[in-house]
């Protein structure tokens, strides 16, 4: 089965994760789609095909060295996809041969997706896209990655005259919602180091990441009608907009790039009486990751002061930390895939990740674990495409990277 064959089966089939399930994974679909991908990997010919009371999936390529006592290499994607858009019902496009012109996605909807706003179209002048209907998210992140891992496991499975130790693949639940590495087992998985394949164009490679954390803020106001309420409404709505009145314009994400933080605000609700906000920090810098917490924690102390004590009540809780220090004394994963690329003609694009990946959180729990790129632009919507000659290269990379 070919990597675009294997692409189109996955993404039909949905697989959306739910920040608001208390089960884990998520949502059912994972399991069984968890399921499905098992079958596969027995009749392509992995060992040790296991899926957990959690929903990961692992397998082994068996090694083609007799006796190997090397270290072992992993490859994960995840199975999820983002709940930003719908993933259900999802119908992939075919463009053979793109023009370089304005991509109509859905003639009856009036949805084009322009060179003008996605100029990264240009580049795949004269290949193969696969996009969507205009309707949904297309799926690539991360299916592309799991179709590329299979089919690289297809293919050394079928040429055992390749020299290579034994290659574990895994498969996690619920890296769209923060959770991917939650009850992930190193020890079980049993590789000294992995790659998740899980970026955006062919070519990334990516060991850096934010540091990240969620603050959550309560506010506390006091209910007077409004007739009588002049020195005496204290409007809990109204403390929170204050609350983001004080934060750096400058560190909105959306005037933020590269490897500038921000502090974002995802929620806002409440009434007089109450309301309650929701942020995500961010940056690359530990420092500065540090000082926006601290800047945080002074607002609303400074808001207590004004307005009584236990007017502002902050939380905030760390979600990942940078895995570049946990990458660096294993540089040499990084200078194996500089390698690779320069072998197959590919344009290495070193950058840091302004989010997180389940490699960043495996990093610091003992699994060293970079972000190759998978072929695709455009996640998480419905201008989501996905070249089919970069996620062929994309397999062939795997299939050196796991080559002895």
């Amino acid at each position: 089965m070919t990597v675009l064959e294997r692409f189109l089966k996955y993404v039909v089939i949905e697989t959306t994760s739910d920040p608001c399930s208390e089960s884990f994974p998520s949502t059912k679909s994972q399991l069984n789609f968890g399921l499905s991908l098992m079958e596969e990997m027995k009749e392509l010919g992995l060992i040790d095909v296991t899926q957990d009371e959690y929903g990961y999936v692992f397998g082994t390529i068996p090694s083609t060295i007799p006796n190997y006592k090397g270290k072992i290499l992993g490859l994960i994607s995840h199975m999820d996809t983002a709940f930003a858009a719908s993933g259900a019902n999802v119908k992939p496009q075919i463009l053979k041969n793109y023009d370089g012109k304005d991509i109509v996605l859905n003639p009856e909807k009036k949805i084009v997706m322009t060179t003008e706003n996605f100029p990264s179209l240009k580049q795949y002048i004269g290949q193969d896209l696969v996009v969507t209907n205009g309707l949904t998210l297309l799926g690539g992140d991360d299916k592309a990655g799991i179709a590329e891992i299979l089919t690289a496991a297809e293919y050394l499975l079928q040429h055992p005259e390749i020299s290579h130790g034994p290659i574990r693949i895994g498969f996690t639940p619920d890296e769209e919602i923060g959770k991917g590495s939650d009850y992930f087992d190193v020890k079980k998985f049993g590789a000294d180091f992995a790659y998740t394949v899980d970026g955006g164009e062919c070519g990334e490679l990516e060991y850096e990441n934010f540091n990240a954390a969620s603050a959550f803020i309560d506010f506390t106001g006091l209910s007077i009608h409004p007739g009588s309420a002049k020195d005496k409404m204290i409007n809990a709505l109204l403390l929170a907009m204050e609350f983001q009145s004080m934060m750096p314009e400058a560190q909105k994400p959306e005037h933020t790039e590269g490897r500038e933080g921000f502090i974002h605000l995802e929620s806002l609700e409440g009434s007089v009486e109450h309301a309650a906000s929701e942020y995500i920090i961010r940056d690359h810098d530990f420092d500065l990751f540090k000082q926006k917490k601290e800047y945080m924690q002074r607002a609303a102390d400074y808001m207590n002061a004004k307005y009584g004590e236990g007017t502002v009540i902050l939380r905030i809780e760390d979600s990942y930390y940078n895995m570049k220090q946990q990458i660096e004394p294993h540089y040499f994963l990084i200078e194996n895939v500089i390698k690779v690329y320069e072998k197959l003609d590919i344009q290495p694009k070193i950058q840091p990740i302004r989010g997180g990946t389940d490699g960043a959180r495996l990093s610091f729990m003992g699994l060293p674990c970079p972000n190759l790129g998978t072929g695709g632009h455009n996640f998480h919507g419905p201008f989501e495409y996905v070249c089919v000659q970069s996620m062929e290269k994309c397999v062939q990379v795997l299939i050196e990277l796991c080559k002895e």
